[in-house]
């Protein structure tokens, strides 16, 4: 048994990854120890969204759960049956609220996505009740509809009786890992990971903790919460009928803290940025969490082996899904792979700066009703300037995230790892490095997420002493190159454009 089932639910599909786990990790002569989960089959299935009014994003639970047997059990095929496999490690996308019945197992609503807005009127009443420092200063987060205890009780007041019934145990709540160990278990274990339970903002950072004050303010009555696990160790066992035998559930964490983990990015000062959907800049601050003043949150980066460790996060909302846009909304492109070379073929971006605020503007700004904004048209502004603007969106939106990670006392990053979708975009990566004045990394294997489950599950039943790991392939590299007074220049013109697009939003229009 030397094998790792990884599940990877993320916005846009759901996977599966088979991980060997070396009998013993090679040390180079330095004292490096090279990789030592290596993947071996994997499968993938694409998840519908649904996009009922503005601002709302929802999935269907239940299409999250055939699609998840469905890759599982494909993998587990793939790789020579399920008596070679020792444990499953769960990561996914966070924040996303499903609420189900506990006897049947069923969800009673579509899940509500972490990119959806219902919930803004709510949390800026709360803001403007003075709720928002207390809600900061225990959980890390602002005020804001991202995180999951709005949705929670969106879906508690729009499924008639849920909330006598929650209160009674026979409806239960939970973020998608949630979900999946429930019905995993076939029913016997509610249960979230500390990441996870991190984002919903009813957890206490510091204990770890459901708060009762905080489920009272949001209205989410904690008998329908999980309990609130590590993300290494035996969290249950699946239901023999799924796969055959039973395999212990042993690593979950959230995509990004799942990154994190996967990039070896343990150690305070250490920081990653996955580049999806959204992005999402985190950065590790050892065993004390931080209180941000730039409006960063404070998270929970991990919690295994006795040890746990705290973060700083900066989200960007919509950073692959602008690419997306342009191919699906737009039709400016065709594949998302063009926009490289469409973006090369121009000499600069003509003064055409995009602010992708479709589902509003996330850290710093934190403007949920931010409205997507092109800005410097002219007559000679053709498509490849709107795709050069959609990728040097990314650059700038970064930039802004570590100015506030340094203005928070963060010393300056010497690398920046990088993962996601869009770091095959080598214009995109250079325009990162050169706009940010960093060195960027991207590891060879790129699936850091699956890789950050799969070493905590491994971790979770013994086949590793410890998270720590380096590739043993060398990562691909962009170093800065720009001269300071044009990225200066293209910096005013990015502030410009975030105000217009602030300016854009209803309320103040």
């Amino acid at each position: 048994m030397s094998l790792i089932l990884a599940i990877d639910q993320g916005t846009t599909s759901t996977r599966a990854i088979a991980f060997e786990v070396a009998p013993q990790a090679a040390r180079s002569a330095a004292g490096e120890r090279h990789q030592d989960l290596r993947p071996i089959a994997v499968s993938q299935i694409e998840l519908a969204q649904h996009f009922p009014k503005s601002g709302w994003v929802e999935h269907d639970a239940a299409e999250i759960w055939t699609a998840t047997l469905q890759t599982c059990r494909e993998v587990v095929r793939k790789a020579g049956g399920v008596a070679r496999f020792a444990a499953i490690g769960i990561t996914n996308q966070r924040e996303t609220a499903v609420i189900w019945d506990a006897s049947t197992g069923e969800p009673l609503h579509r899940a509500i996505v972490w990119q959806d807005r219902r919930t803004a009127d709510v949390t800026a009443r709360l803001t403007a009740e003075g709720h928002e420092p207390m809600v900061q200063a225990a959980t890390g987060l602002i005020l804001d509809p991202y995180f999951s205890a709005t949705k929670f009780a969106w879906l508690l007041d729009a499924v008639p009786g849920s909330r006598e019934r929650a209160a009674k145990g026979e409806v239960k709540l939970g973020t998608i890992d949630a979900w999946l160990i429930w019905k995993l278990t076939g029913g016997r274990v509610h249960a979230t990971d500390a990441t996870n339970a991190s984002r919903t903002a009813l957890m206490d950072l510091k204990t770890v903790e459901w708060r009762d004050d905080l489920c009272a303010l949001f209205g989410v009555p904690s008998e329908a919460l999980p309990v609130i696990v590590p993300c290494a160790g035996v969290i249950g066992e699946t239901d023999p009928a799924l796969f055959g035998r039973a395999l212990p559930i042993a690593g979950s964490a959230g995509d990004q803290q799942a990154a994190l983990v996967g990039h070896g990015a343990l150690k305070a000062g250490d920081a990653k940025i996955t580049y999806g959907t959204g992005a999402f800049l985190v950065a590790n601050v050892g065993a004390e969490p931080v209180a941000s003043t730039r409006r960063l949150l404070g998270t929970l980066g991990y919690r295994a082996d006795g040890e746990t460790a705290y973060a700083l996060e900066g989200s960007i909302f919509s950073a692959g899904s602008a690419i997306q846009w342009l191919r699906d909304g737009v039709g400016l492109i065709s594949e998302s792979r063009q926009s490289e070379a469409m973006a090369q073929e121009l000499p600069d971006n003509g003064g055409v700066y995009m602010v992708p605020g479709f589902t509003g503007l996330g850290a710093p700004w934190w403007e949920p009703e931010a409205r997507g904004t092109v800005v410097g048209l002219t007559r000679d502004s053709g498509p490849a300037h709107f795709v050069r603007a959609a990728l040097e969106a990314l650059a700038y939106q970064t930039r802004d995230l570590l100015d506030a990670l340094a203005q928070d006392g963060a010393p300056p990053l010497k690398t920046l790892k990088v993962d996601g979708g869009v770091t095959a975009n080598s214009f995109a990566m250079q325009f990162v490095a050169d706009i940010c004045e960093v060195e960027v990394e991207r590891p060879a294997f790129q699936e850091m997420t699956a890789l950050g489950a799969a070493r905590l599950a491994a971790l979770g039943v013994g086949l590793l002493p410890d998270l720590e790991a380096r590739p043993a392939e060398a990562p691909a590299c962009w170093k800065p190159r720009m001269k300071t007074e044009e990225r200066e220049r293209l910096l005013s013109g990015w502030r410009r454009a975030v105000k217009a697009a602030i300016i854009a939003a209803p309320d103040r229009a």
